[in-house]
């Protein structure tokens, strides 16, 4: 028992949590065999399934010292790419499964007013009066 602890001691050494709607990220350092530290990126996400029941898809990334430079800049540049093309405003509702793109949408509405537009020009014309 006492050989385990040290195991798990030795192991996790620092955590973070980060809980985002359904999704929640584990931030967490843990140490090597030969005493070194090295970085887990868990994302836990929660699904239903058909009967309801709550289950959770898990994807773990393993980051290793001799990469945090290179993988840092990689996300630091794809970060301020994403906020330059799109801005920092979260369009929520495009992640919701009825969402129509506005596009799609203003011409939906310009198809109905058309539609609507022909209707006032239809004229009425009633079989007894042929």
């Amino acid at each position: 028992m006492e050989e385990k602890e040290n195991i798990k001691e030795r192991n996790e050494i620092c955590s973070r949590t980060l809980k985002t709607g359904s999704r929640t990220y584990f931030f967490d350092a843990r140490e090597t065999r030969a005493g070194d530290y090295y970085l887990t990126i868990t994302e836990s996400k929660k699904n239903f399934s058909e009967t309801g029941e709550i289950t959770y898809k898990k994807h773990k990334i393993y980051l290793y010292k001799e990469d945090f430079s290179k993988f840092q800049s990689i996300l630091d540049d794809m970060i301020r790419f994403i906020i330059n093309e799109k801005g920092r405003e979260v369009i929520s509702e495009r992640h919701q499964k009825d969402f129509k793109n506005h596009t799609t949408y203003n011409q939906e509405i310009k198809e109905g007013h058309k539609k609507a537009s022909e209707m006032k020009n239809f004229t009425n014309i009633n079989f007894e009066d042929i």
